[in-house]
């Protein structure tokens, strides 16, 4: 759980700089966390929370 609320607010900040630095603008923005939100709901979830699981363990092992 922690290591998903730390990726949470690690991927709102570089957001958040990218939208500041013009280098996204707001739409595409919304557009790509309307599509992580429904992704969350479907079946890919748990397979991609598996994999980021994986990489972190395999990250802090180091």
């Amino acid at each position: 759980m922690a290591v998903s609320i730390s990726a949470v607010v690690l991927l709102g900040i570089v957001v958040f700089v990218l939208i500041r630095g013009s280098s996204i603008r707001l739409c595409p923005a919304l557009a790509c966390a309307g599509f992580g939100f429904f992704l969350a709901s479907t079946g890919a979830a748990p397979v991609i929370r598996d994999a980021i699981s994986a990489v972190t363990g395999w990250i802090s092992s180091i």
